[in-house]
């Protein structure tokens, strides 16, 4: 297939080798001298073009992963559904792709060759190998190996702002779908069809919402449209990629802004259905906002570097709802520390085929909502020992953002954070699992059984 595309010459774009990371200029360069095509491709190229700093580096390239593999010592080859190529330094890794075709092979073509047949053709054999395209029967793509133009690549792309290259032979812009167009317009705008795109991997609208919330930017009516009716797929994709991608989107810095964007679409409604419904609701008369403070909160902690882990994101982005259920379970007679455990052991199963929260983030989100009884009995009984435990820094700033939504924690906080100023910790003892410190065993010796006398 020929694609022509537009060609913005160095003199006209901003983007210099200065800004690229070494690393991916290495790679670039190495890959030209030895005969390829390479391109950086995707964010990093529109980042650079709105002045803002990449998180990494992609290159796309025309060079099959087994030929990239032979040229870089230091390469990995990665995934099952995309095959890639990670070149690995010291402190960075850069993601190298095979520009890959716009649809499968027609029938009859790549068809498979035999064992002696790959080892004597090589790397002409790995172009050949089916089925390297797969669909479900929903239509969302499974697998995508089949390999392609630089043109097809581009347009194989979500959206057209992310279908932008720059050529490392020349220093232009290579620009297949329109995207310079839309990144002056701040628009989103899916390549081809939304709804085809968004049935091919639904995350794709989760993506949309990241980038329109990053980037400032407005999503185009026809993709909108397209997110609007086919929220519900969303629920296809596997239910720990779901995961992840919440952790982008509520720790991008603009969180808040997603969160109101999913709930626009739709979105969240089908990924937190139950969390969603209380959201709807009241209690004694005043809506839940708690939660767009919170991610306000996060935004601001984010904004200034300081981090936000996971598990302190999910206790502030559902703690309302978790304590609400918690005090319910507490009437009903059930301790305070069982009443957040179940309530918390019932929210995430609940989730878990939906958005699958891992164990251990989940068990972290109870300490930091458990502690929280504690902290507000002060001093109470050996307050040093709660500075010891490993939730207390998260459960203070959780404790932080509560009270600078609502003031009413202030004297709570000021006296933890007096106390954990001037207090010492004493110097930490290796504990048996009884809680006793440790003690050198002492070797018994093994006496000898008397023989009798001989009488």
């Amino acid at each position: 297939m020929s694609i022509e595309p537009v060609i913005i010459p160095r003199a006209n774009h901003p983007i210099s080798r200065s800004l690229v990371s070494p690393n991916a200029l290495r790679v670039l360069y190495r890959l030209r001298d030895n005969g390829y095509i390479a391109y950086l491709v995707g964010g990093c190229v529109r980042d650079l073009l709105l002045g803002r700093e990449p998180k990494d580096f992609d290159v796309a390239t025309d060079a099959t992963p087994n030929q990239i593999k032979r040229i870089f010592r230091n390469c990995r080859l990665v995934g099952r559904r995309f095959r890639l190529a990670h070149i690995h330094f010291t402190d960075e890794i850069i993601e190298v792709a095979t520009f890959r075709a716009l649809s499968p092979p027609e029938e009859g073509e790549g068809e498979p060759v035999a064992e002696e047949t790959a080892r004597r053709v090589g790397d002409e054999a790995e172009r050949l190998r089916p089925p390297r395209h797969l669909v479900s029967d929903e239509g969302m793509v499974l697998r995508d190996n089949v390999f392609g133009t630089p043109g097809e690549d581009a347009l194989r792309r979500d959206f057209t702002v992310n279908a932008l290259a720059y050529s490392i032979a020349d220093f232009s812009i290579i620009d297949y779908a329109g995207g310079m167009e839309d990144l002056q317009r701040g628009m989103i705008r899916t390549i081809g069809d939304p709804r085809a795109r968004f049935t091919e991997d639904p995350v794709r609208m989760l993506r949309a919402v990241r980038f329109a919330a990053v980037l400032g930017f407005a999503v185009e009516e026809e993709t909108w449209q397209a997110m609007l009716d086919l929220a519900p797929a969303i629920t296809r994709a596997t239910a720990p990629r779901l995961y992840e991608e919440m952790l982008k989107l509520f720790l991008s810095g603009e969180g808040e802004r997603a969160y109101q964007l999913l709930r626009q679409t739709g979105l969240f409604a089908h990924l937190f259905p139950g969390f969603e419904a209380w959201l709807g609701e009241e209690t004694d008369g005043f809506p839940h906002a708690r939660t767009g403070s919170a991610l306000e909160w996060v935004d601001s902690q984010v904004g200034s570097g300081e981090p936000v882990s996971p598990p302190l994101l999910l206790a502030l982005l559902f703690g309302g709802y978790l304590e609400e259920r918690s005090e319910l379970f507490m009437s009903q007679g059930v301790p305070p520390l069982d009443a957040v455990s179940a309530a918390v052991a019932a929210f995430l199963g609940e989730q878990a085929p939906l958005v699958a929260v891992p164990h251990r983030i989940g068990l972290a989100v109870r300490e930091i909502l458990a502690l929280q009884h504690r902290l507000h009995r002060i001093p109470g009984k050996r307050p040093q020992s709660v500075l010891a435990r490993a939730s207390f820094a998260e459960s203070m700033a959780y404790l932080r953002c509560r009270s600078a939504m609502n003031g009413e924690d202030s004297t709570v906080l000021a006296w933890w954070e007096r106390y954990a100023r001037e207090s010492v910790m004493p110097p930490v003892e290796p504990c048996s699992a009884e809680g006793e410190t440790k003690k050198p065993r002492r070797r018994r010796r093994r006496r000898g059984v008397r023989k009798a006398a001989p009488q």
